[in-house]
């Protein structure tokens, strides 16, 4: 009976902030120095909460549920191609990010956490344009990486080949929005910590996942 309601209160809380999620995927903008279709938002900050409250596996669940409630509201305007490479960016960085702070549960092993899966991810979305998002958009968008370089060369002038896209456009907007959350969730996690033990425990009931990942207050 008590893993009933624990399944059942957990589960609401995944929902709960995975809704949240898309919500604050909504209000997102482009930033200056990179092309239109880079939007900064700080939506991975719920799936994060869910990764260090609940483990890895509820933090990558909001990031499914988000893209999945985002598809419903609004559909997709990239064949797909860009919901599919949302949820695995920051599946990455929520599942390295949860990962380590598993294994470090205190302040400094948080701020370790969130530092190394924000450049963790920054650095491997290079590579996933280049050999999996590129590709993607040219064969189900009809975007070439020759219209994606024009894109960037029309707000950064240093931008005139992939090269000098990745590092002056999709490296600094991965690490200036992946900082940006890091921060605020650091910030902001441990004065809604006890919200979420509300949320999940029933009197003495705690999830057995968050006795294994080490529940920790920052």
């Amino acid at each position: 009976m008590k893993t009933k309601t624990f399944n059942a209160r957990s589960m609401t809380l995944i929902g709960m902030l995975g809704a949240l999620s898309t919500v604050l995927m909504m209000f997102n903008f482009p930033l200056p120095f990179a092309p239109a279709f880079l939007k900064f938002d700080i939506a991975e900050l719920p799936a994060l909460f869910a990764g260090f409250f609940l483990g890895p596996v509820s933090g990558c669940a909001v990031v499914v549920i988000k893209i999945l409630l985002k598809l419903v509201m609004e559909g997709t305007d990239t064949a797909f191609v860009g919901e599919f490479m949302n949820v695995a960016g920051s599946s990455v960085f929520v599942l390295s990010a949860s990962l380590i702070y598993k294994l470090h549960r205190t302040k400094a092993g948080a701020v370790a956490a969130l530092s190394i899966a924000s450049v963790l991810v920054s650095v491997l979305f290079i590579y996933l344009n280049i050999y999996v998002g590129f590709p993607m958009y040219e064969r189900l968008y009809g975007m070439s990486l020759g219209m994606i370089i024009e894109m960037g060369a029309a707000v950064n002038p240093f931008i005139h080949d992939t090269f000098t896209l990745m590092v002056f456009a999709f490296l600094p907007f991965n690490l200036l929005k992946h900082g940006v959350t890091s921060v605020v969730t650091y910030l902001i996690y441990k004065r809604c910590g006890a919200a979420l033990r509300s949320v999940v425990s029933a009197g003495h009931v705690v999830s057995a996942d968050s006795k294994a990942s080490g529940v920790h207050r920052l």
